[in-house]
């Protein structure tokens, strides 16, 4: 993984914009199936809005039905950190980027094999890069 990423939150919301801003920046949520990515398709890389660190494999995105992008595992065990979040009642655990600790969305142990895990992560979270032809 590359150097971690820091900036100042004016920084943050000028190069994100509100949306993104409000989903990597204040850990809000994006409206279910409301997401670019949600039944996207293409073969590539799935990187970090904020700060373009590879994320997720299109080889381990799936369909989950549950209305945000979903993936069995990270591109590498070191491109995500995960947090308790005990926020709005609930007992989840939040999956950041490891590098610049943007959120991202939570991991679920519902998921498919070989992992049992589903990421299920916000578009807005979100750039992706095409694999080479």
């Amino acid at each position: 993984m590359s150097e971690k990423i820091s900036k100042p939150d004016a920084q943050w919301r000028e190069e994100l914009g509100t949306d993104a801003y409000a989903v990597c920046r204040l850990a809000a949520t994006e409206s279910p199936f409301s997401g670019k990515y949600v039944d996207h398709h293409e073969a590539g890389t799935y990187v970090c809005a904020a700060c373009a660190a590879p994320l997720f494999a299109s080889g381990a995105k799936f369909h989950s039905g549950c209305g945000w992008p979903s993936y069995f595992q990270p591109i590498s065990p070191a491109a995500v950190s995960e947090h308790a979040d005990t926020s709005h009642g609930m007992r989840r655990v939040e999956v950041r980027c490891a590098r610049c600790e943007s959120h991202l969305g939570h991991v679920f142990t519902d998921g498919p094999k070989p992992t049992g895990l589903r990421y299920c992560i916000n578009s807005l979270a979100l750039g992706f890069e095409p694999a080479a032809d």
